[in-house]
């Protein structure tokens, strides 16, 4: 049994025979077995997150069983608290909702080529790709829509990282999958210390802490298309101060259709300034420049094939830059009392250009600016595009900033012990945004069409509590207050005059705001050793981004905030040594999803209306097997896992479009069913493989659940599809090594992965990386 120094159990600390692949996760009750261990001489290691290492030695006789108790001891090190599960709840024993944990293993075993690969190792998340390098992710959780990540609140180390969290929840910048040493999924109940969105979940991208001696590691991954992707990461510790560096530079001339440079400089400094006290600082410096673009191919250039990644629009360019900092401030008034507060501000410049095009849908007629350039089928009304002489640049720079403190106190009200966490936080954010209008095909300058800046002031309060009535039985309940108050300044913009569009410079100014209490409840019961019971109720909120809820011409628009009931029921298990596994079942009831017409979600670009009620429901299952654990390997492990998820997203209650009852359809990218499963092999010698696979359902497009596909390829059913990825590896500890050679989809499986932003994108081809990594 592996217990705390106040002798609480120490729930997922891991525990490894050196010099074997024989090892073991603490259970909830903090035990451990090792079994078939031959007689002999061993050491334990022993290591859990905010502890100490322990190397602990023990002898084995012939057939006997041994019992051992390990105290654990605290860093002396205090690492501030960047979690959203908990440092010693990695089995979630007492997380009230169902949850996901991508350890820093899990990432070495899949050798992700984005972090999309990653996220689907969950069950419930839908990860359509737009670019197949995961530079813009669109995450959809339950049936939500995926686009731009709207719908959750994606942190990285637990600040913020979307454009404008309130106002633009956008994800044109992504945490590199690369630099991360995990990544927490919250999905379910326990989501009220987090906000404003709360209603699809909460994704924490996690990156490495000081350590406490000196660590390091360089690596390089090279690729078809002129893949280069160099890791070089240095941290120390010195007396009470420690650090850690992680530069990353990551290019590809062509990888599918996309031709990138990515450069990403990450700092973290902690210091310990007493028993008490400690003050940690992280910065972060990202440029992004890539030819990423909105154009896809018609739907008759992918049926006569042979287009699949050619670049319509070459030379569109999106240039993307964030800067950010970070200050976090623990301080630990007793064992019960502690307080932490974290200040941020971060910066994101999006600067976009991309050429004009137009249809043939209504005329054969070229547009008066053509480049001389067609693609797709002119003989097809709506199946050709002409190419113009002319370029929309969308220039936009974001600027946040927060303030957040957080008490958190362990009492015994009642004779019952007790955590309370109450914390408020102020957050600012700006955006400043242009279109100007380029007349020539690959220009960044031109006419100013439009000019505005948006802003946004945010108050958030919560106060949660979790009452443990005995060892079996936790409660958790909590209530959030969110209030946002936002304003549209319009400079800049076309007014129709005399029957034609002028732009004109104007005042244009208008705000609004809106409030929501988000109440939520949820439990954990332990009916019994290795089983966990939970389940829970909870608001969801997003509030209406600023753009859409005050139109252009400074119209309020009565555009509600996105609410919901979320509900969800579930258990989770280690029924025996070697075979974990969680069921959810969820519930999501609408009272107004906001379906996006945005550019991104293949729309005209405005005018985002109420989408009225919608319904969620579904089931999610995990298993994960150790294979050699069950048959008593000592040195290979072989290890399988299965993630499934069963669900029905559709519309409820009467609402037209296009003359069509919406009832009973469907939600845009809302596969019925989702599966990711995977086999891995290690050997003590070193060599092990991994072998992924991943299907997903058959989805609609759009809200008419549109089946046969337009010319355009914009909407249609995307048919079902699976994928198979590989990863060979060897490990050399000697030399503190490893090889790697991965190859995504195996089969070569062509498919269509997503039709948004304007037309398909087919799923990257077979594509072949060989890695190295030296450690030191």
């Amino acid at each position: 049994i592996v217990l705390s120094k106040d002798s609480q159990p120490i729930v997922g600390a891991h525990v490894v025979v050196k010099g074997s692949l024989v090892a073991a996760v603490t259970d909830l009750d903090g035990y451990f077995e090792l079994v078939n261990l031959a007689p002999g001489n061993y050491t334990l290691q022993i290591s859990a997150v905010g502890f100490k290492t322990i190397s602990q030695p023990i002898e084995i006789s012939s057939a006997e069983a041994r019992q051992i108790k390990i105290i654990f001891e605290e860093n002396e090190i205090v690492l501030p608290d960047v979690t959203v599960l908990g440092k010693s709840d990695r089995l979630f024993s007492k997380t009230p909702g169902s949850a996901s944990f991508i350890n820093a293993r899990e990432l070495d075993q899949i050798q992700p080529l984005s972090g999309n690969e990653a996220l689907r190792r969950s069950p419930g998340i839908h990860v359509p790709d737009e670019e197949g390098i995961g530079m813009r992710a669109n995450i959809g959780i339950r049936g939500l829509n995926p686009d731009r990540s709207r719908s959750l609140l994606i942190l990285e180390d637990g600040i913020p990282v979307a454009l404008a969290p309130y106002g633009e929840p956008e994800m044109y910048y992504t945490p590199p999958i690369d630099r991360m040493s995990g990544i927490e999924i919250l999905k379910g109940s326990g989501q009220i210390l987090f906000g404003p969105q709360t209603i699809g979940g909460v994704i924490n991208y996690l990156t490495k802490a000081p350590p406490l001696q000196s660590e390091g590691k360089a690596k390089i991954q090279v690729g078809e298309g002129g893949f280069v992707n160099s890791l070089l990461n240095y941290g120390n510790t010195f007396g009470k101060t420690g650090f850690n560096i992680t530069l990353l530079k990551k290019r590809a001339d062509k990888v599918g259709l996309t031709k990138f440079d990515i450069n990403d400089l990450s700092a973290k400094l902690l210091l310990n300034l007493t028993e008490k006290s400690s003050i940690s600082m992280k910065t972060g410096i990202y440029h992004e420049s890539s030819n990423s673009t909105y154009i896809g191919i018609t739907q008759t250039m992918y049926d006569q094939g042979g287009q699949d990644f050619t670049h319509m629009a070459p030379d569109d360019n999106l240039d993307v830059r964030r800067y950010s900092l970070s200050l976090n401030h623990d301080y630990r008034f007793n064992q019960r009392i502690k307080l932490k507060t974290t200040a941020f501000g971060y910066t994101t410049t999006r600067n976009w250009r991309r050429q004009d095009f137009s249809s043939n849908a209504n005329s054969t007629d070229k547009p008066s600016n053509w480049t001389g350039v067609t693609w797709g089928d002119e003989s097809v009304p709506g199946g050709a595009i002409y190419m113009r002489n002319s370029t929309g640049n969308r220039n936009r720079q974001f600027e946040v900033a927060g303030l957040e403190s957080q008490l958190t106190i362990s009492h015994d009200f009642l004779g019952f012990r007790n955590q309370l966490k109450t914390g408020a936080r102020y957050l600012h954010e700006v955006a400043h945004e242009q279109r100007v209008n380029g007349t020539k095909y690959n220009v960044d300058s031109g006419d100013l069409r439009e000019d505005e800046q948006r802003t946004g002031e945010a108050i958030s309060a919560y106060v949660q509590n979790m009452t443990d009535f005995n060892e079996k039985i936790s409660i958790h309940y909590g209530l959030r207050l969110e209030r946002f108050d936002y304003r549209r300044d319009i400079a800049r913009r076309p007014f129709n005059i005399g029957g034609t569009s002028q732009i004109r410079d104007t005042i244009l100014v208008k705000d609004s705001q809106l409030s929501q209490l988000i109440p939520g409840v949820g439990f954990t019961w332990k009916p019994m050793t290795n089983l966990a019971i939970y389940g829970g109720i909870h608001k969801g909120f997003a509030p209406p981004r600023t753009k859409d809820a005050i139109s252009g011409s400074g119209e309020v628009y009565e555009l509600d905030a996105e609410r919901s009931t979320n509900y969800e029921l579930g258990l989770r298990s280690i029924p025996t040594p070697g075979v974990r596994l969680e069921v959810t079942g969820f519930y999501m009831d609408f009272s107004n999803q906001i379906i996006p017409v945005s550019e991104s979600s293949g729309g005209i670009g405005s005018g985002l209306v109420n989408g009225g009620e919608t319904m969620h429901r579904g089931v999610e299952s995990a298993i994960q097997l150790d294979l050699s654990e069950l048959a008593g390997w000592l040195e290979s492990k072989l290890e399988f896992d299965l993630n499934t998820t069963f669900l029905n997203a559709e519309f409820i209650g009467d609402r037209t479009k296009d003359g069509s009852n919406l009832d009973g359809k469907s939600t845009p990218y809302a596969p019925k069913f989702l599966l990711n499963s995977a086999l891995t092999f290690q050997n003590i010698s070193g060599f092990g493989f991994r072998l992924t696979a991943n299907y997903v359902g058959e989805q609609f497009a759009d809200e008419l659940n549109t089946v046969t596909p337009s010319p355009d390829g914009r909407n249609g059913i995307i048919p079902a599809f699976h994928t198979f990825d590989g990863n060979l590896f060897y490990s050399n500890e000697r030399w503190n090594t490893t090889f790697t050679l991965s190859v995504k989809n195996l089969t070569n499986e062509r498919y269509i992965a997503n039709r948004r932003p304007q037309g398909i994108r087919v799923g990257l081809p077979r594509w072949i990386n060989f890695g190295a990594e030296y450690r030191f």
